[in-house]
């Protein structure tokens, strides 16, 4: 289950972000969507067709992964809130958790980074729309091909990347598989204008947060620059799916997802055995 208030103005695709975002945990473990129920909190004063808007929107996702919206609840509320309850199937025994990372593992990021910074600069009317656009985009993309294609190749964890953060994600992967990683954020995707919103100061308090909660799991290179760790730390929404898979599957996954129209996805880094499990930050 997941809703938050809106990202963005529109209200179709607001609901279209949300439904994506919910969809996501069911995909990260290598499920298939079967139904949703819609939760949405919704002020009295506001036209119904905007509530309208959302709810198709949202409905246009689940359509699109083959999921049914079997209804839902709905309460009044001072701010718009929109989100699913999703429920999926999974072969009992294949399903992909975020705690079985293995060492040498090589880390694939299907989505690019900075969702958080371009919807805050959003919201200040401070992000030209083509950039927007973009996010919007990218934010409502489902995670299915990918899903479908780790499960297809093999592998050993997965998370989709969400509030946490790159950072917070992949620190939590691997304290539960009890490894570390090393990754290099040079070859981390960014949607395009990002750096520039960073530099101008638009960076949501989610995004801070994820950065000074990084503590000592996370040891970051001294050639980066606090732009560059608030970036990995950017709060996304509705972002990509983390995938750990083992080094002989890795170039037939990044081949099958770029052939597959998961163009942006790319190896960041790598697994290795660690007494002390963490993430260790590279230029």
């Amino acid at each position: 289950m997941d809703f938050f208030p809106p990202v963005v103005d529109d209200p179709f695709h607001y609901g279209a972000i949300a439904a994506a975002n919910s969809l996501s945990d069911v995909y990260a473990m290598g499920g298939t969507p079967l139904m949703a129920l819609n939760i949405v909190g919704f002020p009295g004063d506001l036209p119904k067709s905007i509530l309208g808007d959302i709810l198709r929107g949202g409905h246009s996702k689940a359509l699109e992964a083959g999921c049914i919206v079997a209804g839902g609840h709905t309460v009044e509320d001072k701010e718009p809130k929109y989100g699913m309850a999703v429920i999926g199937t999974v072969k009992p025994g294949d399903h992909i958790s975020n705690a079985g990372s293995q060492p040498g593992d090589r880390l694939i990021l299907t989505k690019p980074l900075g969702t958080g910074i371009i919807t805050t600069a959003g919201k200040n009317d401070a992000v030209s729309q083509k950039v927007l656009d973009n996010a919007i985009g990218i934010m409502s993309t489902l995670n299915d091909t990918a899903s479908r294609l780790m499960v297809s190749i093999g592998v050993n964890a997965a998370t989709d990347v969400t509030g946490f953060g790159l950072i917070g994600h992949l620190k939590n992967m691997m304290i539960q598989s009890k490894v570390s990683a090393k990754i290099q954020a040079s070859k981390i995707p960014v949607i395009d204008g990002v750096i520039d919103l960073i530099n101008r100061g638009f960076v949501p308090g989610g995004t801070h947060r994820n950065l000074a909660d990084s503590g000592y799991n996370v040891e970051w290179s001294s050639k980066l620059s606090v732009g560059e760790k608030l970036l990995l730390s950017d709060a996304q929404t509705s972002g990509g799916l983390l995938i750990s898979v083992p080094e002989q599957n890795t170039r037939a996954l990044l081949e099958e997802l770029h052939s597959n129209n998961v163009k942006v996805a790319a190896i960041i880094g790598e697994v290795y055995d660690s007494p002390n499990p963490g993430v260790q930050v590279m230029p």
